[in-house]
């Protein structure tokens, strides 16, 4: 035989009563979850100060060499500068170049990264398009080339950089490597 077991109806106390216990559970949970957002900002300010570290320091290694290694591939860059920023207020272009070298017919964007992505490479041509209009506010008629350098580079990522008309450059024993694009360079 079975046992009913009677439940008294709530009463306004009782309702109150736990109305205020999930208010506090809700601020413990409110507390804890700002605790939580603050570390993980912390975390992700961390990584982000890293990773520009490491790619600074992959930057400043790769560039002192470029304009050499470009010279060992038939193309004479005199004059090299990094980290070129350009703002245009007057028409709104605005750009960051890692390494710039150029001479008196053409000019070398060249993006560096640590782990080069097709996203790298799809900015990179953005910039690119972005200093061929730049240029012809200006009445420079160069031509611009791009060129995209990693540490790391998947396979896939070399084949889309070099369809897509960009230089490569990738790390080789001490030194690095310049892999030209399929066919010809894409120019700006």
């Amino acid at each position: 035989m079975e046992t009913l077991q009677t439940v008294d109806p709530p009463t306004p106390e009782s309702v109150w009563a736990m109305l205020q216990e999930v208010a506090a559970s809700q601020r413990e949970l409110a507390a804890s979850q700002k605790e939580t957002d603050k570390q993980i900002k912390e975390i992700n300010k961390r990584h982000g100060d890293f990773t520009n570290s490491f790619g600074e320091m992959v930057e400043y290694m790769v560039a002192p060499n470029l304009q050499d290694r470009f010279f060992e591939v038939g193309l004479d860059f005199p004059e090299v500068s990094n980290d070129i920023k350009i703002k245009d207020k007057k028409s709104g272009i605005s750009l960051q170049i890692d390494v710039y070298l150029q001479n008196s017919d053409t000019g070398m964007l060249v993006e560096v990264k640590a782990d080069l992505s097709v996203s790298d490479i799809n900015a990179h041509i953005q910039r690119l398009e972005k200093m061929r209009k730049y240029a012809d506010l200006r009445g420079d008629k160069r031509t611009f080339w791009g060129a995209v350098a990693g540490v790391v580079v998947k396979d896939s990522v070399r084949e889309y950089a070099l369809t897509q008309g960009l230089y490569l450059v990738e790390p080789s024993g001490q030194t690095f490597d310049i892999t030209p694009p399929y066919n010809k360079p894409k120019e700006w």
